[in-house]
């Protein structure tokens, strides 16, 4: 579990992680530097799940050895899907990591949403839906990594 006190805000109590694999985890379908190597740290301390349409159909192979459930879903009304995932887990204890607009869902229903912005670039009503934006995977996942990041940023 990672537990975060926000000071003039509700405690987070996150035991999941939820991520889109393709724009957000890796671009053209190949997992970004860095990614398993913090998938792998935080999965100390949450459940990792990656959720996608595999576009690429390269997402088992990327996410070999790393310990994470992933989760492909139909390519049409992703969106609701990924957000029943989401709320069927608890959205109150997810953290969610999208760049997608079939991703919004999902951040907005989330305990703690991180947009991410990559290769692919975000879409705006994604960004709009998140609790936070990072410039890219490694500093999101830095944030959950280094949880004072997020205290600092969310304090009201």
């Amino acid at each position: 579990m990672l537990e975060m006190a926000i000071p003039g805000a509700d405690t987070l109590r996150l035991e999941h992680l939820v991520a889109d694999f393709n724009g957000t985890l890796a671009v053209d379908g190949e997992l970004l530097p860095g990614v398993a190597q913090g998938l792998g740290r935080l999965a100390e301390r949450l459940a990792i799940h990656v959720v996608t349409a595999d576009t690429f159909g390269t997402a088992a192979q990327a996410l070999a050895g790393v310990a994470c459930d992933l989760v492909t879903l139909p390519s049409d009304r992703q969106n609701e899907a990924k957000r029943r995932y989401v709320d069927a887990l608890g959205a109150s204890r997810c953290v969610c990591l999208g760049n997608g607009r079939n991703d919004r869902l999902m951040l907005k229903a989330a305990g703690l949403s991180i947009a991410v912005m990559q290769g692919e670039g975000a879409a705006l009503e994604t960004l709009l839906a998140a609790t936070v934006a990072a410039s890219d995977i490694q500093t999101a996942l830095g944030l959950l990594l280094n949880p004072t990041r997020l205290i600092a940023t969310l304090r009201v």
